[in-house]
């Protein structure tokens, strides 16, 4: 992993781990907006054991999928490539930092606690559960692609 992903990996650990000890807490988008898709499956497997893995195994670079609750919106990270975040509770109890790139893909719209999120991305891990990024298309091509669906659509 480079030394700038690292960085910004552990930059984003540092405000969620801020903004968690503050608080406590450990519009429709349109179809033709690019990478933007309405989505008919969001069928993902739930089962939370690959993340449970990854957090005891503090992996990195592990792409993974599953769904989870929003269970807090934070403010965007518009330092370097711009990222929506929200943090995601799954099934398990555990907590995922979800720090969509919004430079390369749309916003989630609508977004609120209480929602339920499919995803796909690269898992990063850090003491508070994890950080999910890579949720989006790479303009290059030669990254895996990932996605967030959320009420009816996915955005990549």
């Amino acid at each position: 992993m480079g030394v700038k992903r690292r960085w910004l990996a552990g930059v984003i650990a540092l405000v969620w781990l801020a903004g968690a000890t503050l608080y406590g807490c450990a519009t429709l988008v349109g179809p033709t907006e690019t990478g933007v898709v309405d989505s008919e499956s969001t069928a993902v497997n739930h089962d939370d054991s690959a993340f449970a893995r990854a957090f005891a195994d503090k992996a990195f670079n592990r792409t993974l999928e599953g769904q989870g609750i929003v269970s807090r919106l934070l403010t965007d990270d518009t330092d370097g490539a711009r990222h929506q975040r929200f943090i995601v509770t799954l099934d398990s109890g555990q907590t995922l930092l979800m720090a969509h790139n919004i430079d390369v893909a749309p916003r989630v719209s609508g977004l609120r606690v209480g929602d339920t999120v499919s995803f796909k991305g690269e898992y990063e891990w850090n003491a508070q559960g994890g950080v999910m990024h890579w949720t989006h298309h790479d303009p290059s091509g030669s990254h895996a692609p990932g996605w967030i669906r959320h009420d009816g659509r996915t955005y990549q």
